[in-house]
Parts: structure tokens; sequence; C-alpha cells
């Protein structure tokens, strides 16, 4: 029994060194960019005004991004879990597609709805003198776009995982359904909420590809910290590394933030 048990669950060893590669292949860029990072004038270069004003509206953005997520994502959360409406796959689909499309291409596709002659964008700017692109609220809304689906699928799953029995049992009692809402069925999914919210906010901090191609790069207005590195690695790449390991920093915070979660605290 030993033995087998041994032989199914060892590793063979021809995997590791494949594995060895592929931490090297993923630890590698990021040692490099802490190796070649200006340490000695990395205070200059993150306290520069135009460093601090994109990441002011990085955070601010980001923010708003996910409370956005928030507002529609955890009923649309909600549909998907527990929802008895047609189609519902295929609204699933969708729901992640912004998951796979390249950046830039998300970007050209908010062009063509909310752009000035964009199929809802027109009447916007005929209706109401409303013109989203090149602004901060095209920023929020690119962000919004490109981290909705983490938000989603976070609290469908903990909304799936979630015993309803614990729910039936509240109704049976002669709980009201807001009670139960907010008594039981919160508290149950308020794990994968967490979490949920703190990826979206995170993918909307450093979303780049839609970010500059709905909304531009005007300093104070849309020059979030994923633009202004790339600006900068165009003029001064020392610059460009020190930013870079801002947003750096923020990833290895919300590992640490989901580390239970996602990647287990046992061994």
């Amino acid at each position: 029994m030993t033995t087998r048990r041994q032989r199914v669950g060892g590793l063979p060893g021809v995997l590791v060194p494949f594995a060895v590669l592929a931490v090297l292949f993923l630890v590698l860029p990021v040692v490099g960019l802490v190796v070649r990072a200006p340490w000695r004038t990395i205070g200059t270069e993150l306290t520069q005004p135009e460093s601090l004003e994109a990441l002011r509206l990085s955070l601010v953005c980001a923010t708003l991004a996910t409370l956005l997520c928030l507002v529609l994502g955890v009923p649309l959360a909600w549909v998907l879990a527990r929802g008895d409406v047609p189609g519902r796959s295929l609204l699933r689909a969708l729901v992640t597609v912004p998951l796979v499309l390249p950046p830039v291409v998300g970007g050209i596709a908010l062009f063509t709805a909310l752009g000035r002659r964009g199929i809802v964008g027109r009447w916007l700017d005929e209706w109401f003198g409303i013109s989203l692109p090149f602004t901060t609220a095209a920023v929020v809304v690119a962000e919004a776009f490109v981290a909705l689906p983490f938000l989603v699928i976070a609290v469908e799953g903990s909304l799936r995982a979630a015993d309803q029995r614990l729910e039936e049992a509240a109704a049976t009692l002669g709980a009201g359904r807001w009670y139960v809402l907010r008594r039981v069925t919160l508290p149950l999914v308020a794990p994968g909420l967490a979490a949920g919210t703190v990826l979206c906010w995170a993918r909307a901090l450093g979303e780049f590809g839609a970010t500059i191609t709905f909304a531009g790069t005007f300093p104070g207005t849309t020059r979030t910290m994923p633009v202004e590195v790339y600006l900068a690695l165009q003029r001064d790449p020392s610059a460009a590394i020190a930013l870079s390991l801002v947003l750096l920093v923020v990833s290895l915070v919300v590992l640490a933030g989901l580390r239970e979660r996602w990647l287990g605290t046992s061994r």
C-alpha cells in the first residue's frame, strides 16, 4: 500500500527540471526588475510630479471602477448562480469575454459602443452632451470593462458553494428575504466577495491597453500609472523600472492578502 501511494503521489523525476524551468521563467523577470532598479534615485523618481499625479489618478480610477463593478457585478453574479433565466450559459460566456479579449481590442470595442459615433455614445452626445472618450470617466469605464469578470466569477463561485439549506432554514423560522440576505447569505459569500473585490481593484489598477486606446495619455486626466510606465520607458528606462516597482509591490500585497483563499496556508 505504501509503495502504491508513493508511486501515485510521488513526482516523476523527469518533471522536476521542467518545474524548475517554469519557476525560473516566472521569477527571473521579477528578479531582473528588482536588480536593475535605480535604488539610489528611486525616491526622486517616485516623487516626480508626473509620477505622483499618475499614481493618484490610478488609485482614484481603480477605486471608482471597482465600485462600478460591485454595483453591476454582484447582481449579475447572483443571476448566473441562482437565477433561472434562459441562455444562462451563453450569458456566462459573454461575461468572460474581456478575460480573453486583447486589451487594445477592448478599447476599440468601447469606442464602437461609447465613442461619439458609437451605437450608444452618439445618443449620449446628442441628448445629454456627454462624450466619454479621452476623459477620466473613460479610464473608469475601460478599467471596469476588463475587471468586472474577476468580480463576477469570484462572487458566482461563492454563491454556488454557499449552503442554501442555511438560507432555507432561516426562511422557515420566519426570517424575511432581506434579513436572510443580510444575516445569512452575505456572511456566507463575504470571503468570495472580498477576494473578487481585491482582484477587481488590482486588475483595474494595472489596466493599460483599453485605457490608452479609449482614454488616451493626457496628464492629470487619463495618464494612469501603467500608461506613465509605458511613456517613461521611451524617455528614461530607469524611471520606468522605478514606477514598475510600485505596481509590483501592489501585486505582492494583493497576493499576500489573498494567500489564504488562492494560495493556501498549509505546507
